[in-house]
């Protein structure tokens, strides 16, 4: 049975994908050969595996011995295009491995073997495959034979390590480069494939497919063959992704909105959820990324405030350091986790500001003058304050000391706020993608249910934080999730409180950024903080 990647080899130059400048250039030398005669007799293709290389040698030995050639259009019905279809079984078109033929016996032989004429087409083709695996004496005893070859012989090498290819032979070849063929190339030629064979498909699988084959058509056409044999001739997504072990795009943006609002619970539990699907960290871990990236430049074009893009420049660059601990790492659940832990807390930290201005409101001396030398200890300090008060979940909020007396008497009614914001957070854990946002009607003030309406409303040092949430007050996911708990549910309603207004606690940290005089310290000596301690 035929492979998909060799039924849809191309045939023609026209039918190379991606691969525009080398097949302008193959077909205006092709051109220029017709008029005058005369062609170059080496070239060398060079780029990574899947792009068409060895596919791109056979149409030019089609093109140069075609009846009607040399043409950048051979007719393919010809004896020579014919035998350029089986080059194993034709005298004049020679396919050498180098990964097998490396040594300089066989550069040798070859050299010697190129004497002889081509017994029935115009020239001999010699295509050299993976020819950076010479030797150094091999490369030197086709160094000669390369630059002056016979006129009857055409020499096409290719390889992946164009780095490793002598310059002595660079310099005597015409190099042809074979780039990553873009996502959306590779997703329309499976589309066509697809349709040709008549395989039904969703289009996102189809994406799918192209982005595994990381820019390698080759690569992308195995794995769809592949995956129409499991999915007994249909391309579905769920079954995409569960034979390339990706990871549901709900639970990578689940966790993307976790890390946004700092719900470490929300982390822990994804990481279960992976672990129990058998998945692979590695691949997940380059999802997250990647949908951690379009998150960062839908916040640059959105014109974000500086301090809020490069919260999330930081903690992408805290995922992409720690990849590297993943691959090497035999705990790779642990090392994810830990990162995650780690990357919710950014978003959290108090700017340096906030920092001076608590000192001068609780009495300390102020920073000294920064033209008087540098701090004895740089402002680095990772910060272990408790949570602000509009953050505490209300059932969790210590209490004062007090004399010993009698025992309390539990208590028979519970507030009804918190059983809304119980039933609220209980509803969102339980919807598929909206896990993130779990924690939001426990970071509420005031919840109110007024039917057909559920209003929030919260402290206004927050709203960063909840900038998700209040997207999403409008999804029909979200509001069919509250359902569950509300029932009759038609809007949500957020409200955030003055941050400087009665009845809500300021931090220390807001009270800090008004702080001029540590905005002048900062000015002045270029710092930047990157984590915040409370001693004491």
């Amino acid at each position: 049975m035929t492979t998909l990647a060799l039924k849809y080899r191309p045939r023609l130059l026209s039918d190379l994908v991606g691969q525009e400048g080398s097949v302008k250039a193959l077909a205006n030398a092709l051109k220029r050969a017709k008029e005058s005669g005369k062609i170059h007799q080496a070239y060398l293709f060079a780029g990574v595996r899947g792009t068409g290389k060895t596919s791109t040698a056979r149409i030019l030995a089609r093109a140069l011995n075609c009846t009607e050639g040399p043409t950048a259009v051979p007719c393919g019905v010809c004896a020579p295009c014919r035998a350029a279809e089986q080059p194993d079984t034709s005298l004049d078109i020679v396919e050498i491995d180098a990964a097998s033929r490396a040594s300089v016996a066989d550069a040798r032989a070859l050299r010697e073997q190129v004497q002889t004429r081509p017994a029935f087409c115009r020239y001999r083709i010699y295509i050299i495959d993976e020819v950076h695996m010479l030797s150094t004496e091999a490369f030197n005893a086709l160094l000669k034979v390369i630059e002056e070859p016979p006129p009857h012989a055409i020499f096409v090498l290719a390889t992946t390590e164009l780095q490793d290819v002598p310059d002595t032979i660079k310099s005597r070849v015409q190099i042809f480069p074979f780039r990553l063929i873009p996502v959306g190339l590779i997703e329309g030629r499976l589309k066509h494939v697809c349709e040709q064979e008549g395989v039904t498909f969703e289009r996102e699988s189809l994406r799918l497919v192209a982005e595994a084959g990381q820019g390698s058509m080759r690569d992308a056409l195995t794995i769809l063959d592949r995956v129409i044999s499991a999915g007994d001739g249909k391309v579905l997504e769920e079954a995409v992704r569960e034979q390339l072990g990706i990871v549901s795009a709900h639970l990578v943006q689940g966790v993307l909105s976790a890390l946004a609002i700092g719900d470490t619970a929300a982390l822990v539990e994804a990481c279960r959820e992976l672990a129990e699907q058998g998945a692979d960290w590695a691949t997940f871990w380059r999802e997250l990324v990647l949908a951690f990236r379009d998150r960062l430049e839908q916040e640059a074009r959105a014109a974000r405030e500086p301090q809020e893009l490069l919260r999330w420049a930081r903690m992408l660059s805290l995922l992409l350091s720690r990849e590297r601990d993943l691959r090497d790492s035999s705990l790779p659940r642990v090392v994810v986790e830990l990162a995650l832990i780690t990357a919710a807390q950014l978003p959290h930290l108090a700017p340096l500001d906030a920092l001076v201005s608590g000192l001068a409101a609780s009495g300390a001396p102020r920073p000294p003058n920064p033209s008087a030398g540098p701090p004895p200890v740089p402002f680095r300090a990772p910060q272990a304050a408790p949570a602000p008060e509009g953050l505490r979940r209300p059932a969790a909020a210590a209490k004062p000391p007090s004399a010993p007396g009698p025992a309390p008497t539990a208590r028979t009614d519970p507030d009804p706020a918190d059983q809304l914001r119980t039933r609220c957070s209980e509803a969102l854990r339980q919807a598929p993608g909206l896990r993130a946002l779990a924690t939001a009607p426990q970071m509420a003030t005031q919840l109110h249910w007024d039917p057909p309406v559920l209003r929030f409303q919260f402290p206004g040092n927050v709203r960063q934080t909840l900038q998700d949430f209040e997207r999403e007050k409008a999804s029909p996911h979200l509001l069919a999730a509250l359902a569950t708990a509300l029932p009759g549910i038609k809007a949500v309603e957020i409200g955030f409180d003055d941050p400087g207004g009665p009845g809500i606690e300021e931090r220390p940290e807001d009270r800090l950024r008004r702080e001029p005089g540590f905005q002048e310290l900062l000015r002045l000596s270029g710092g930047e903080v990157l984590e915040i301690r409370r001693e004491g």
